[in-house]
């Protein structure tokens, strides 16, 4: 082998090994498909997800068999017109059917597990539902929440101390999570997260980033974080305008090193 061939084959080695796969994130709470004119129209919220080229989608409100959607598998309806796989699971049963939480993706799906939280007083039945995802021969954990909505945070507090618990417990490097929080920045549900946590709207957000309430938003509540020192790069965030629920998806693209 020449001189000149080693070096070219040593930089192609070198670029190759320095570079990261590129993943689009998105995270929606669809309102069960109904949109603000009061219409179940799955089509309009599979255009926004395709609109968006993302590669994973964290989905909150979601029904399934339920008589408000007409005894529909909304995150199955959702795969199909968008051309991925659907992992869903509820957290409460609901109208004759099942209601929670789905994650579509474009990635094979290794496992999938559902987490309900510890009520601290009564109230809905929430969950973290957790998917691992084979990407370019690495396990990704991908996280989907949607917790308490409730004036007093007190829930919200400890659904994050569970949040961090589980994460703690996989030990796996390579975690996104998602979802409606319910809560805004400086609040103490997004402050005991971002002391493991990168928001990354906060990071490459273009501005305040509200996403609710649609028509016309005014609270940030809907975050996409990865861990601190993770590898996991936020590189742009977008918030796509549609009135196809009454929250905005977050759009996240994400570099995976």
């Amino acid at each position: 082998m020449n001189r000149f061939l080693a070096f070219v084959l040593l930089t192609v080695s070198i670029v190759t090994s320095s570079c990261g796969v590129t993943v689009r994130v998105m995270t929606y709470n669809i309102h069960h498909g109904e949109g603000i004119d009061k219409r179940l129209d799955l089509e309009r919220i599979a255009a926004v997800i395709r609109d968006a080229d993302v590669d994973i989608v964290a989905l909150n409100e979601v029904d399934k068999g339920t008589s408000r959607t007409e005894q529909r598998d909304l995150a199955a309806e959702l795969a199909k017109l968008c051309g991925m796989t659907a992992v869903f699971e509820r957290n409460i049963d609901f109208k004759g059917g099942e209601y929670g939480n789905a994650v579509l993706t474009r990635f094979p799906v290794s496992w999938h597990r559902n987490h309900h939280y510890e009520m601290v007083r009564p109230g809905e039945q929430r969950g973290l539902l957790q998917v691992g995802l084979e990407i370019s021969g690495r396990e990704l954990s991908f996280l989907v929440t949607h917790i308490d909505h409730r004036r007093d945070d007190v829930e919200r507090v400890s659904n994050v101390a569970e949040i961090l618990a589980i994460v703690g417990e996989s030990g796996k490097k390579l975690i996104i999570l998602c979802g409606d929080f319910n809560d805004t920045p400086g609040s103490r549900t997004h402050t005991g997260l971002v002391r493991r946590f990168v928001d990354c709207w906060a990071v490459v957000g273009p501005d305040v980033g509200y996403t609710y309430p649609s028509p016309a938003p005014r609270r940030r509540i809907d975050y996409v974080f990865v861990p601190k020192g993770s590898g996991i790069t936020p590189l742009s965030a977008t918030i796509p305008e549609t009135l196809a629920s009454d929250h905005l998806p977050l759009v996240v693209e994400l570099e995976l090193r």
